[in-house]
């Protein structure tokens, strides 16, 4: 009996551990994944919600610990700064990585 305990103590420990590591990224608590869940959804509502951007789905927005990636083509210099500066509206956002590109006409 006690092996057999010993048993499912060490197959739980692994399956946790095979778990734990598949749904977190590399150096990543699941909270602070869920931060950055928030501010990705937070920033594509605020541009969204920004007339200037609320037809515009060529915007690409990832966040990792709080950085703030903005990829994608707008239509003018003006567009990428607005997206930059909205972005860093957003509660959380420590940094933002404006990718931006201008079209080019």
């Amino acid at each position: 009996m006690k092996n057999f305990q010993s048993l499912v103590l060490i197959l739980g420990l692994s399956t946790g551990g095979v778990l734990g590591a598949g749904a977190c990224r590399t150096g990543q608590s699941a909270g602070r994944q869920i931060d950055d869940a928030g501010i990705k959804v937070a920033v594509k509502a605020k541009l969204a919600k920004d007339v200037r951007f609320s037809t515009l789905t060529n915007i690409e927005v990832n966040s990792t610990n709080g950085v703030v990636t903005l990829a994608g083509q707008v239509k003018t210099e003006q567009d990428r700064m607005a997206a930059g500066d909205l972005t860093r509206t957003i509660e959380g956002v420590v940094k933002v990585n404006n990718e931006l590109q201008v079209e080019k006409k």
